[in-house]
């Protein structure tokens, strides 16, 4: 009775209202709530407070940003279908998505301004994290036999399809920056891989029909992203049942300048965040390795991969509460 009566407690403000159905579509930083909102930070913290004890949302510290998302799907699933009942005539949220359409415009815009700045350094970001050698070593390990028809998401200088792209029976590398793809094409056409084809793409909107490919990778993208799970489920979409999607990226760090000098949104991902948004696409997420710093300037990586199923396969991923972690070395 409790936990009922402080769902509606915390439902029986606007703004917790309007709070909800924001995350409701994507995490966003409390600042960015404020700013959709029009309130204060301290204002809308009390909001965020209140919807947590309902555990209708949950908060998650990234360095000095804490980003705001839906809470257990148990819950917040059931009250959403209810608001969604109960408000079938009325648009909620409108204004609020309106704004919520600028902010993401406004991160969009930053990051693509810095990728057009700073193709030509592109390889430096590499550097960021442990040796480079053992990244890729992890990610032939991981990715055995023959990839089929492969795709590559934010390309950038075409490192990975140069890599895997002689396993591969066609490679497309897709990525929103034209500096990015004539960097990408110059470095393919010069390791003899001039057959394979670049586009601009936006992964959130992949230019791709359903089940088109066998192997999709995310390298080192999913932290400039502002949505990572509709990044995933994109991915998702295309892949063939028992397809496969790469995601190899930093793990959790509190670099904090690297939001303003290399516009990362995203200060690293746990374990649980990727396996679960690979969970809620349908995929069979593992880690399938985790490569930790060896000096403390550098940053760890972390390679998740996800498997489509298939009717002749397995049953259908575990709910993000049972999911198990495996890993190794």
């Amino acid at each position: 009775m409790d936990d009922l009566l402080n769902i509606f407690r915390a439902l029986g403000d606007p703004s917790r209202l309007r709070i909800l159905l924001l995350v409701r579509g994507m995490e966003l930083a409390v600042g960015e709530i404020a700013l959709i909102l029009q309130q204060s930070q301290p204002r809308v913290s009390r909001h965020l407070r209140i919807l947590a004890e309902a555990r209708l949302t949950d908060r998650v510290r990234e360095g000095a940003w804490v980003f705001v998302r839906l809470g257990p799907a148990a819950i917040s699933a059931p009250v959403l279908a209810l608001i969604d009942t109960l408000a079938v005539a009325d648009d909620l949220g409108a204004s609020d998505r309106v704004r919520l359409v600028a902010v993401r415009a406004d991160r969009a815009a930053s990051v693509d301004a810095w990728f057009a700045a700073h193709a030509g350094e592109w390889e430096q970001e590499r550097s960021l994290h442990i040796h480079e050698a053992g990244v890729e070593q992890a990610i032939l390990a991981a990715l055995d036999g023959p990839l089929g028809d492969l795709v590559d998401i934010g390309t950038g200088t075409g490192r990975m399809i140069e890599l895997l792209g002689p396993r591969a029976s066609t490679a497309l590398g897709l990525d929103r920056s034209p500096e990015m793809l004539r960097l990408a094409r110059n470095r393919l056409d010069a390791a003899g891989q001039a057959s394979v084809r670049m586009q601009e793409g936006d992964m959130y909107d992949l230019p791709l029909a359903a089940a088109a490919c066998d192997t999709v990778m995310l390298h080192q993208v999913l932290h400039f992203a502002d949505d990572p799970a509709a990044v995933i489920a994109e991915a998702a979409r295309v892949l063939r049942p028992g397809g496969r999607l790469a995601v190899i990226d930093l793990m959790p760090h509190g670099r904090e300048d690297l939001r303003v000098e290399r516009r990362h949104l995203r200060l690293g991902f746990g374990n649980d965040n990727v396996l679960g948004w690979m969970a809620d696409a349908g995929l069979h997420g593992e880690v399938a390795a985790q490569l930790h710093p060896q000096r403390s300037d550098e940053l760890g990586v972390a390679l998740w991969l996800g498997r489509k199923g298939s009717a002749l396969q397995d049953q259908p991923p575990p709910p993000r509460d049972q999911l198990k972690v495996t890993s190794w070395p």
